[in-house]
Protein backbone atom coordinates (compact mmCIF):
# COMPACT_ATOMS: atom_id res chain seq x y z
CA UNK A 1 0.00 0.00 0.00
CA UNK A 2 1.11 3.35 -0.51
CA UNK A 3 2.08 6.14 1.52
CA UNK A 4 -0.38 9.64 0.09
CA UNK A 5 -1.08 12.85 1.83
CA UNK A 6 2.39 13.35 3.82
CA UNK A 7 3.96 16.61 4.05
CA UNK A 8 7.93 16.86 1.86
CA UNK A 9 10.34 19.78 1.31
CA UNK A 10 11.87 20.75 -1.97
CA UNK A 11 13.96 18.15 -3.02
CA UNK A 12 12.88 15.62 -1.81
CA UNK A 13 12.63 11.88 -3.49
CA UNK A 14 8.87 10.40 -3.20
CA UNK A 15 8.73 7.44 -5.17
CA UNK A 16 10.53 5.90 -8.54
CA UNK A 17 9.47 6.93 -11.70
CA UNK A 18 8.33 4.19 -13.33
CA UNK A 19 4.57 2.74 -15.49
CA UNK A 20 3.00 3.17 -12.08
CA UNK A 21 3.95 6.38 -10.73
CA UNK A 22 4.06 9.81 -13.03
CA UNK A 23 5.44 12.97 -12.31
CA UNK A 24 2.09 15.68 -12.15
CA UNK A 25 2.14 19.70 -10.63
CA UNK A 26 5.05 20.73 -7.73
CA UNK A 27 7.75 17.50 -8.99
CA UNK A 28 10.27 16.64 -11.34
CA UNK A 29 11.85 13.80 -12.94
CA UNK A 30 15.49 12.83 -12.21
CA UNK A 31 17.61 9.49 -12.33
CA UNK A 32 13.94 7.50 -12.34
CA UNK A 33 13.01 9.17 -9.56
CA UNK A 34 10.04 11.54 -8.86
CA UNK A 35 11.03 15.26 -6.72
CA UNK A 36 9.45 17.35 -4.89
CA UNK A 37 10.38 21.16 -6.61
CA UNK A 38 8.65 22.69 -3.51
CA UNK A 39 7.16 22.55 0.52
CA UNK A 40 4.09 21.16 0.41
CA UNK A 41 1.60 18.09 0.80
CA UNK A 42 2.62 15.04 -1.18
CA UNK A 43 -1.46 13.65 -3.38
CA UNK A 44 -1.76 10.71 -5.22
CA UNK A 45 -3.96 10.88 -8.06
CA UNK A 46 -5.06 7.48 -9.10
CA UNK A 47 -5.67 6.92 -12.66
CA UNK A 48 -6.71 3.54 -14.21
CA UNK A 49 -2.98 2.20 -14.72
CA UNK A 50 -0.97 4.82 -12.76
CA UNK A 51 -0.82 7.26 -10.11
CA UNK A 52 0.22 10.80 -11.01
CA UNK A 53 2.08 12.24 -8.25
CA UNK A 54 1.37 15.63 -7.37
CA UNK A 55 2.27 18.12 -4.82
CA UNK A 56 0.60 20.91 -3.28
CA UNK A 57 2.05 23.77 -1.24
CA UNK A 58 0.91 24.56 1.57
CA UNK A 59 2.15 28.46 1.27
CA UNK A 60 -0.21 30.99 1.75
CA UNK A 61 -1.41 32.46 -1.00
CA UNK A 62 1.36 34.43 -3.28
CA UNK A 63 -0.92 36.39 -5.82
CA UNK A 64 -1.39 40.41 -5.06
CA UNK A 65 -3.39 43.15 -6.90
CA UNK A 66 -1.36 44.56 -9.75
CA UNK A 67 -2.21 47.99 -11.45
CA UNK A 68 -4.28 47.00 -14.36
CA UNK A 69 -6.16 43.93 -12.01
CA UNK A 70 -9.45 43.76 -12.09
CA UNK A 71 -10.83 42.93 -8.47
CA UNK A 72 -13.63 42.10 -6.71
CA UNK A 73 -14.59 44.21 -3.95
CA UNK A 74 -16.79 45.07 -0.97
CA UNK A 75 -17.36 48.05 0.38
CA UNK A 76 -16.96 48.90 3.98
CA UNK A 77 -17.72 52.85 4.74
CA UNK A 78 -18.67 55.60 2.37
CA UNK A 79 -18.08 59.17 3.29
CA UNK A 80 -18.26 62.31 0.56
CA UNK A 81 -14.69 62.01 -1.08
CA UNK A 82 -13.93 58.52 -1.15
CA UNK A 83 -15.40 54.91 -0.34
CA UNK A 84 -13.16 52.23 1.58
CA UNK A 85 -13.06 48.52 0.22
CA UNK A 86 -11.87 44.87 1.04
CA UNK A 87 -10.58 43.64 -2.21
CA UNK A 88 -11.64 39.54 -1.93
CA UNK A 89 -10.77 38.37 -5.43
CA UNK A 90 -8.37 39.68 -8.38
CA UNK A 91 -9.95 38.13 -11.82
CA UNK A 92 -11.50 34.82 -10.92
CA UNK A 93 -9.09 33.67 -7.85
CA UNK A 94 -10.49 34.39 -4.64
CA UNK A 95 -7.99 35.65 -1.93
CA UNK A 96 -6.93 34.01 1.07
CA UNK A 97 -6.37 37.05 2.87
CA UNK A 98 -8.24 40.84 2.12
CA UNK A 99 -6.23 43.74 0.72
CA UNK A 100 -7.49 47.28 1.89
CA UNK A 101 -8.42 49.64 -0.92
CA UNK A 102 -9.92 53.10 -1.29
CA UNK A 103 -12.18 54.36 -4.29
CA UNK A 104 -11.82 58.27 -4.27
CA UNK A 105 -14.32 60.27 -5.71
CA UNK A 106 -12.44 61.37 -9.09
CA UNK A 107 -11.91 57.75 -10.01
CA UNK A 108 -15.94 56.58 -9.92
CA UNK A 109 -17.19 58.09 -13.38
CA UNK A 110 -15.15 58.79 -16.62
CA UNK A 111 -17.25 61.66 -17.40
CA UNK A 112 -18.70 64.57 -14.94
CA UNK A 113 -16.54 63.72 -12.16
CA UNK A 114 -17.41 67.12 -10.24
CA UNK A 115 -20.63 65.83 -9.86
CA UNK A 116 -19.99 62.38 -8.46
CA UNK A 117 -22.02 62.33 -4.99
CA UNK A 118 -20.39 58.87 -3.81
CA UNK A 119 -23.45 58.41 -1.22
CA UNK A 120 -25.14 58.29 -4.80
CA UNK A 121 -22.55 55.74 -6.33
CA UNK A 122 -22.16 53.10 -3.45
CA UNK A 123 -23.17 52.00 -0.49
CA UNK A 124 -21.41 49.45 2.57
CA UNK A 125 -21.92 45.91 1.70
CA UNK A 126 -22.05 46.60 -1.84
CA UNK A 127 -19.98 44.14 -4.63
CA UNK A 128 -18.02 46.12 -6.51
CA UNK A 129 -15.77 45.58 -10.07
CA UNK A 130 -13.02 48.02 -9.89
CA UNK A 131 -9.28 48.42 -11.61
CA UNK A 132 -6.52 48.73 -10.06
CA UNK A 133 -4.52 51.82 -10.14
CA UNK A 134 -0.65 52.24 -9.86
CA UNK A 135 0.04 52.33 -6.57
CA UNK A 136 0.77 55.78 -4.18
CA UNK A 137 0.28 54.70 -0.81
CA UNK A 138 2.04 51.74 1.00
CA UNK A 139 -0.51 49.48 2.75
CA UNK A 140 -3.92 51.05 0.59
CA UNK A 141 -4.76 49.97 -2.94
CA UNK A 142 -6.66 52.52 -5.44
CA UNK A 143 -9.16 51.48 -7.11
CA UNK A 144 -11.50 52.79 -10.17
CA UNK A 145 -14.75 52.52 -11.38
CA UNK A 146 -14.54 54.67 -14.56
CA UNK A 147 -15.37 52.16 -16.64
CA UNK A 148 -18.69 51.14 -18.57
CA UNK A 149 -17.88 47.13 -16.97
CA UNK A 150 -17.45 48.53 -13.67
CA UNK A 151 -18.68 48.87 -10.59
CA UNK A 152 -21.75 47.67 -8.60
CA UNK A 153 -22.39 44.23 -9.32
CA UNK A 154 -24.59 43.27 -6.57
CA UNK A 155 -25.96 45.39 -3.55
CA UNK A 156 -28.95 44.39 -0.98
CA UNK A 157 -31.88 46.81 -0.30
CA UNK A 158 -33.04 47.82 3.31
CA UNK A 159 -35.33 44.76 3.23
CA UNK A 160 -32.59 42.54 2.39
CA UNK A 161 -32.93 41.39 -1.05
CA UNK A 162 -30.43 41.44 -3.99
CA UNK A 163 -31.17 44.19 -5.96
CA UNK A 164 -31.71 44.27 -9.71
CA UNK A 165 -30.28 46.82 -12.32
CA UNK A 166 -32.56 49.06 -13.72
CA UNK A 167 -30.10 51.99 -15.17
CA UNK A 168 -26.33 52.56 -15.27
CA UNK A 169 -26.82 54.50 -12.00
CA UNK A 170 -30.02 52.88 -10.56
CA UNK A 171 -30.80 49.41 -8.65
CA UNK A 172 -34.06 48.04 -7.79
CA UNK A 173 -35.24 46.17 -5.01
CA UNK A 174 -37.53 43.03 -6.36
CA UNK A 175 -39.78 43.63 -3.32
CA UNK A 176 -40.08 46.74 -2.75
CA UNK A 177 -39.53 48.67 -5.95
CA UNK A 178 -37.40 50.88 -4.15
CA UNK A 179 -35.25 52.20 -6.18
CA UNK A 180 -31.24 53.35 -5.25
CA UNK A 181 -29.04 55.45 -6.75
CA UNK A 182 -25.75 53.25 -7.53
CA UNK A 183 -22.50 53.83 -9.99
CA UNK A 184 -23.72 50.59 -11.97
CA UNK A 185 -21.52 48.18 -13.96
CA UNK A 186 -22.15 46.97 -16.63
CA UNK A 187 -21.81 43.55 -16.99
CA UNK A 188 -20.52 42.10 -20.28
CA UNK A 189 -21.48 37.97 -20.86
CA UNK A 190 -18.00 35.95 -21.58
CA UNK A 191 -17.43 35.19 -24.80
CA UNK A 192 -18.34 38.94 -26.38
Amino acid sequence: MENTDFVCIPGQRLYLADKQHISGCGTYERNGYIYSTLAGVVNVVKEERSSIIEVHSTKEQGIIPAPGDIVTAKVTIVTQRFCKCVIKCIGDTVLTRPYRAVVLKEDVRATEKNNVEMIKSFRPGDIILARVLPVTEVHTYHLSTAENELGVVMAYSDSGSAMVPVSWMEMQCPKTFIKEPRKVAKVVPEGF
